[in-house]
């Protein structure tokens, strides 16, 4: 434990050493440094690929298509964003004054991210806060930390400046509570589970450091019955089993309109049966392994749990018996499981799984679907499904979720405000966002 501790005030007190010498780069100088990390990432993308599936348990293909891309561009994103800011002014003539604001790096910041997407959401904090002008400490899961340990050895490379970058490793309870109570850590941004995000907070109040915490979902995907279902299943079967199901944004639970549930059951239970898990080499299987084995437990507790409680399985769990290479017979592999008649209140339905399940009910109106929808602590994410434009808006406005989609997941635009309502976190991340949050504003006024 005091190993630990020592670790995290070593990289701390290196963070704050550097931090003159970064903060003091124009602009452009930090864009350039961020843009070099992004071409030394691509240039090494398929060994940053292995070792991403290797590490998580995701396949292949996800690393190549989805992580280590959008990993690079994270860099290139703000070091482009960062050059596009500007900042208020206003003149008071009858007093002879002239106010402004500028915006200043607040120091050493301290990010933790998650294992589900591992450099993806460690660059999704690191760019930002080194394109503001910050040094930064930051720690990667314990359980999935050697990509941020092959992009340490690119920093000298790229022209990070000694100290500018610290990755400490270690388990939450101690490398992460050590950084999160350091009192020369002025801000946290976290990603993980909102019980983790308490203890955070808790540690972080004696200080009234800045925080940013993206938490978990219970993300409903609400279908009405003019919806495309040609569309809507293939998009709700991946929103709802991509990488696992171990995506914050992932669907867990989808209300159907009772004059199509039957056809949308039918239809979205087949094609979930051909949503593979398997070797995560083979690019023919859609999904890994899970992360652990206490994962995989907690995973199919939930399903047990829900049959327990009278609900229904139509596919996966239980049912469908994996396929799996002899290599792979050990592995942490659950296919992809529907489930119906489980009710409302359920923990099945109340808390975040975080694994390949998702659960199917009908409802009858548009009032009822948005009670469903928002009767959960979470509010992270939501998807919508209707051909009907006034509909669409109406629901979006009154769903509460940080993010809605309509007919249609996951797409992003990092210039717009990403994060949760309610249990599902505080702050945005994005280009203006996460400006602000890694910088302090001070208004200035000068007299004539």
């Amino acid at each position: 434990m005091m190993d630990r501790i020592k670790e995290v005030d070593a990289a701390v007190k290196a963070a704050k050493a550097a931090f003159p010498e970064w903060s003091g780069f124009s602009q452009e100088q930090r864009s350039q440094v961020l843009n070099k990390l992004a071409d030394l990432i691509e240039a090494n993308l398929e060994e940053f690929v292995r070792a991403e599936s290797k590490d998580q348990g995701k396949t292949i293909a996800f690393a190549q298509a989805v992580d280590i891309p959008r990993s690079a561009f994270n860099f290139r994103f703000f070091a482009s964003a960062s050059r596009h800011h500007t900042t208020e002014c206003s003149q008071m003539d009858h007093v002879g004054c002239l106010n402004f604001t500028v915006r200043c790096p607040v120091g050493v910041a301290g990010l933790i991210s998650p294992w589900n997407l591992p450099l993806y959401l460690l660059t999704w904090k690191i760019a930002p806060a080194l394109a503001a002008g910050n040094t930064v400490v930051a720690k990667p899961s314990e359980m999935t930390s050697v990509t941020a340990w092959m992009m340490c050895k690119l920093m000298n490379q790229a022209g990070v400046p000694p100290g500018v970058v610290n990755i400490v490793f270690g388990t939450g309870p101690k490398a992460g509570d050590a950084l999160v109570g350091h009192p020369d850590v002025p801000l946290v941004s976290f990603t993980g589970s909102t019980a983790t995000a308490q203890r955070i907070t808790e540690r972080a109040a004696p200080y009234c450091k800045k925080l940013s915490l993206e938490l978990g979902g219970k993300n409903p995907a609400i279908v009405f019955a003019d919806a495309d279902l040609d569309q809507c299943i293939p998009t709700t079967v991946r929103s709802s089993f991509s990488n696992q199901g171990e995506i914050c944004l992932c669907t867990s639970r989808i209300y159907v309109e009772r004059k199509i549930y039957p056809e949308f059951l039918d239809k979205f239970v087949a094609a979930a049966k051909k949503w593979k898990a398997g070797d995560p080499c083979d690019s023919s299987n859609s999904m890994g392994a899970l992360i652990s084995k206490e994962h995989l437990d907690k995973v199919r507790g939930f399903v047990a749990l829900a049959k327990s409680e009278g609900g229904v399985v139509h596919c996966g769990e239980g049912l469908d018996k994996l396929d799996l290479p002899e290599k792979n017979k050990c592995g942490y592999f659950m296919p992809a499981t529907v489930i119906t008649g489980v009710c409302d209140s359920s923990r099945v339905m109340q808390e975040e799984i975080f694994g390949p399940v998702v659960c199917v009910s009908p409802f009858d109106t548009e009032e009822e679907a948005l009670t469903k929808g928002n009767g959960v602590r979470f509010g992270l994410a939501a998807a919508v499904w209707s051909r009907d434009v006034g509909k669409v808006h109406r629901v979006a406005r009154q769903l509460q979720a940080g993010i809605v989609w309509t007919n249609c997941w996951l797409v992003r635009d990092l210039n717009l405000p990403f994060g949760g309502m309610k249990s599902s976190g505080i702050g945005r991340e994005g280009a203006k966002d996460s400006y602000y949050f890694f910088t302090e504003v001070k208004s200035v006024t000068i007299k004539h």
